[in-house]
């Protein structure tokens, strides 16, 4: 229990570090959840726009607000009408509108120059950014798309456009090309705005591109550059510089602290009669043949009357874990003769479930 202590502790400071000397805000404006990181006591800095990807959520983007905000940017996120804490229904025609919701207020901060803003967006966040800086070109002194989708980019807008994309995300990587092409093809000359990069991330995919060092160090790269914050470096020369964001190392941490805390406990906990459970092999086939099935029949017969595509507010994830319910349901009932867990034993689970993942839940 010591070491588990330790280690969730260890955990506690490490996230508490990586916070350290930033102002962080979190509130609502026309119903979009918003969060402003910055630097604490800072003035007249430079403010940066960060959207997430489909089925996402801020959460996901805080590894480039940590990295830009210790290096002295204003950063704000939102949730999108129908992902994270936003309970707006989706509706892609008002995507556009919640990035102008985000823009008025990250301009309204104390600490940002209004003047000097610039736009970062994944996925389909990336569309949305791209969108914003070729319909207000001067509004945006850089947009940066990482994992890039669509937009109609030229040789004049948006303002030095960055794209990025992870060597294992090949659909993405000859998208950003083309987009680059269209754009005029690779430019280094920012100061006029009119730069254009495309940074492959090696050994990421569309997901782990959003905790890659070298995403993160390109973008911030690319925004010193347009802002004249820093001398012109090469592009290829991505190595970290100051903080670098290792808190999803350190939910790590807590998690091995959390399991080494419930081996810990389990014994204390008193053992239960061991019960053998003989299932034969053609009922261990029917079950994983017919649970699939019937999960995917039970999601088209539900789609008949609800919404299942963002089913509890979230993207994608509650019609998975629908599926999962009722593979999980047929299963056990295919195969009918798995023991019955003791009251006590039901209740330990749900405490140290509740031990284990509340914290993290919680940040």
């Amino acid at each position: 229990m010591l070491l588990a202590a330790l280690l969730i502790v260890s955990a506690w400071l490490g996230i508490a570090l990586a916070r350290s000397d930033l102002t962080l805000r979190s509130f609502q404006r026309e119903g979009v959840p918003l969060l402003y990181i910055a630097p604490r006591q800072a003035k007249g800095i430079p403010g940066v726009l960060v959207a997430h990807g489909f089925a996402g959520s801020k959460q996901l983007m805080l590894s480039y607000a940590h990295v830009l905000a210790h290096a002295g940017y204003g950063v704000m996120l939102w949730d999108f009408d129908g992902h994270g804490e936003n309970s707006t229904p989706l509706h892609w025609e008002r995507l556009l509108h919640n990035l102008e919701v985000a823009q008025q207020a990250l301009v309204e901060q104390a600490e940002i120059d209004p003047t000097r803003l610039a736009l970062l967006g994944h996925s389909m966040g990336s569309g949305i950014v791209m969108t914003a800086g070729i319909r207000t070109p001067d509004r945006f002194a850089a947009t940066i798309a990482v994992s890039p989708t669509g937009a109609t980019v030229t040789p004049q807008a948006p303002h030095n456009l960055q794209l990025q994309a992870g060597s294992w995300e090949g659909g993405f990587v000859a998208n950003a090309e083309q987009l680059l092409t269209q754009a005029g093809g690779a430019n280094p000359n920012l100061a006029a705005g009119g730069g254009r990069e495309l940074v492959v991330i090696p050994g990421v995919e569309h997901i782990t591109i959003l905790f890659s060092d070298r995403s993160h160090q390109a973008a911030l790269q690319w925004l010193d550059q347009t802002f004249s914050r820093a001398v012109d470096q090469p592009s290829g020369d991505l190595k970290p510089q100051g903080y670098r964001d290792r808190r999803l190392a350190w939910y790590g941490l807590h998690l091995l602290g959390g399991l080494i805390g419930i081996a810990a406990i389990a014994p204390l906990l008193g053992e239960s009669e061991p019960q053998g459970v003989r299932v034969a092999p053609l009922r261990q086939w029917a079950g994983l043949i017919m649970a699939p099935i019937v999960a995917v029949a039970g999601l088209v017969l539900l789609s008949q009357w609800i919404n299942v595509e963002d089913l509890g507010g979230v993207q994608v994830g509650g019609a998975v874990g629908v599926w999962l319910l009722l593979a999980g349901l047929t299963w056990l009932a295919v195969l009918a003769c798995l023991p019955r867990p003791p009251l006590r034993e039901i209740v330990s689970g749900i405490i140290l479930f509740g031990l284990l993942w509340g914290w993290p839940l919680v940040q």
